[in-house]
């Protein structure tokens, strides 16, 4: 492994579009929109990098060795009273959410566009249960 010591503290925003990575940079009085070739996964990493060092939440190590959560699916943690953590497959397009009570279920046929807006909203609890309890076929992976 190669390490290499880095300073992200000017970055004050990213996205994800059309296999780049935007990152907005301060650059003191100015900021600068950079656009670099990265796959979605670099994009959902910095994410959880953020939610880790923003907040107490355990690293995504954590989440992946919970009882019944798909080891493919990278959780992120989330800030919520409903949910602990959320993955998103895009191939297949399924969603992953652990809740509080330690339940794990998926989602079927959720849409990248779903996915982004569950990341993006500051209620993930308001929007599952207006956007996807009920709207997506289910199934519970723990008993």
């Amino acid at each position: 492994m190669k390490l290499s010591k880095v300073d992200l503290s000017s970055i004050v925003a990213i996205s994800h579009d059309d296999d780049c990575l935007g990152l907005v940079i301060d650059r003191g009085a100015d900021l600068e929109f950079v656009e670099v070739p990265a796959p979605l996964a670099a994009y959902e990493g910095l994410r959880l990098l953020d939610a880790i060092v923003s907040s107490d939440a355990a690293p995504a190590a954590d989440f992946n060795q919970l009882p019944g959560v798909n080891q493919a699916l990278p959780m992120l943690p989330v800030q919520s009273s409903m949910a602990n953590a959320v993955g998103y497959d895009p191939d297949q397009h399924l969603l992953q959410v652990q809740f509080k009570n330690g339940a794990v279920y998926q989602y079927e046929g959720v849409d990248v566009e779903t996915w982004h807006e569950l990341q993006d909203t500051d209620s993930p609890g308001r929007f599952f249960n207006r956007e996807i309890k009920g709207s997506y076929r289910s199934r519970r992976l723990n008993s």
